[in-house]
């Protein structure tokens, strides 16, 4: 069967997902994929040009369905939460591709999802890009913190001096599916406040 840059890249996942980032090699996909190794980079030029396509794969997997006729905060809701579903299905990709600065670009069915769903809530248009970004920012953090238990790990922290009248082991701490909600009301509390802020702020100004 003839290479194809699409057969390469979910060949590629499929290792990324049982082995990690670090142990995928050029040699060992073309092992997978009974192919001479060099043949490969008629299609991929090195193994980052790579993992950018297996990514852009896997953001494509994204459901741009985001409910039009919802309130703006339901449909922030819905693409957070379908964006950590993507995450924990190929955790260990979405952990390498977090920390890569051009992991989001601005065709992604994500953020153009976002930015469309800001501006339909009233966000000035210039201000559009950067609470997409900051909200981003939050949501990428959580969501690294989980998939490599570190969110799990702070919630269950004890004190590290017990507090009068405490006998063994405290309350284990959230759970991450109720922390994640956590995280979404406080953006989206605090974008509500600042949307109202600022139409106080314009009425008053009349």
């Amino acid at each position: 069967m003839p290479l194809t840059e699409a057969g390469i890249y979910a060949a590629a996942l499929q290792l990324i997902d049982a082995d990690g980032v670090e142990a995928l090699t050029m040699r060992k996909l073309a092992t997978v994929l009974d192919a001479n190794p060099m043949s490969l980079y008629h299609h991929v030029p090195n193994k980052d040009a790579l993992l950018r396509g297996v990514a852009r794969m896997v953001g494509a997997q994204f459901r741009t369905v985001t409910l039009q006729d919802s309130p703006w905060q339901e449909r922030i809701r819905l693409l957070a939460t379908d964006f950590r579903t993507l995450a924990h299905r190929h955790p260990r990709l979405m952990t390498y591709s977090f920390g890569q600065p051009d992991f989001i670009q601005p065709e992604d069915p994500f953020w153009t999802a976002l930015t469309a769903t800001l501006d339909s809530a009233g966000v000035p248009h210039a201000e559009v890009p950067q609470i997409a970004a900051v909200m981003c920012a939050v949501v990428i953090g959580v969501l690294t913190a989980e998939l490599n238990g570190a969110l799990h790990r702070w919630s269950n922290l004890t004190p590290t001096a017990p507090t009068a009248n405490e006998n063994g082991p405290t309350e284990p701490g959230p759970d991450e599916d109720r922390m994640f909600r956590l995280v979404l009301d406080t953006l989206i509390t605090g974008l509500e406040s600042r949307l109202t802020a600022d139409r106080d702020g314009r009425r008053a100004g009349r």
